[in-house]
């Protein structure tokens, strides 16, 4: 019985521990123009906040999706334009897409810091 205690307790544990498990896409992000953008979750989704910058402050974008690839929307802050806009986590990289019409599409890197 005790056995089985210990191996419940365990398993519990585990199950919290990945529960509580922070999205490779959350955090802080140095963007392609030197700007620190915040990802975190809202709601069921992922927004990204501009930290620094003139724009700082502003959403530009909402993700939703899990491990290295996520979907969604992303606004371009110079000109309120939101795009259909993906993205994919590889390490401390984030490629970010978005495209209009899916086929006019524009590419950003940024830096996990």
């Amino acid at each position: 019985m005790k056995h089985f205690a210990a191996v419940a307790a365990l398993i519990t544990a585990l199950a919290a521990g990945s529960a509580f498990a922070a999205e490779p896409i959350e955090g802080n992000w140095k963007t392609a123009s030197g700007e620190t953008a915040a990802i975190g979750i809202c709601g069921k989704d992922f927004c990204i906040t501009l930290k620094t910058g003139k724009h700082a402050g502003k959403m530009i974008g909402k993700l939703a999706g899990t491990g290295a690839s996520y979907k969604g929307e992303i606004t371009d802050p110079t000109n309120d334009k939101t795009y259909t806009g993906s993205a994919e986590v590889s390490g401390t990289s984030l490629q970010l897409k978005g495209c209009v019409l899916a086929v006019l599409c524009k590419s950003q890197t940024w830096t996990k810091l």
